[in-house]
């Protein structure tokens, strides 16, 4: 079993990360900056509070660590629409070369849908709307993500649809092929069900799949 890294493991897909992992017998180690706050307790769990724009907070979450899941998310509302997002580039920027130097080689990395060059694969009548409220937040993925791609890491960026609270389904779709890029619904659940997997699986790394359940 894995020791594992949850950046981001305090609430939504990363909350169920945490979970997810524990309940596959890997160690987590859940760092987030109210990571104390978080209601659930585990043998196999330690919560690490830190910041993840801080070089110093970082290096020593990666002590020990065998891999890393990265699930960063903002706050919807006004400040998301109106103020530029920097948290996802300036997190990967800071973890990256942190990583490189631990010798931790395993990254898998939440964006979502829109993102990098999926963002092409929205449709005429989501676009619109999707810039609008979420705009900013995707540019910054996209710089995320290009952080990424030119690492010497072993990633995976993982790309989900519109999320929802349902539970774990096991039946969501994995869409490799930039072909078959839609836009959809999906669980946090879910996600972290996927998230989980690629730590034993080398089928997905330098791919960018996207993640959904049900089509919109």
């Amino acid at each position: 079993m894995a020791h594992i890294l949850v950046i981001g493991g305090s609430k939504g897909i990363g909350l169920e990360a945490v979970k997810r992992a524990l309940e596959k017998g890997h160690r987590v180690r859940a760092f987030a900056r109210g990571a104390e706050r978080l209601r659930l307790t585990h043998d196999n769990l330690e919560k690490r509070n830190g910041d993840a724009l801080k070089s110093e907070d970082v290096a020593q979450a990666l002590v020990g660590i065998d891999a890393v899941i990265q699930a960063l998310g903002v706050a919807a509302g006004p400040d998301m629409v109106l103020r530029k997002v920097h948290l996802f580039s300036g997190a990967t920027a800071i973890l990256v070369p942190a990583m490189e130097k631990a010798g931790v080689t395993r990254l898998i990395a939440v964006t979502g849908f829109g993102a990098g060059d999926s963002k092409a694969s929205i449709n005429c009548l989501q676009r619109l709307p999707f810039r609008a409220l979420l705009g900013r937040a995707y540019d910054d993925k996209t710089i995320q993500e290009d952080i990424i791609r030119k690492s010497e890491l072993d990633w995976t960026i993982v790309r989900p649809g519109v999320l929802t609270r349902g539970p774990r389904s096991g039946t969501y779709r994995v869409l490799d092929d930039p072909a078959t890029w839609r836009n959809g619904i999906i669980s946090r659940a879910d996600v972290a069900d996927f998230l989980v997997d690629q730590i034993d699986s080398d089928i997905y790394i330098r791919q960018k799949p996207v993640l959904i359940r049900l089509p919109l």
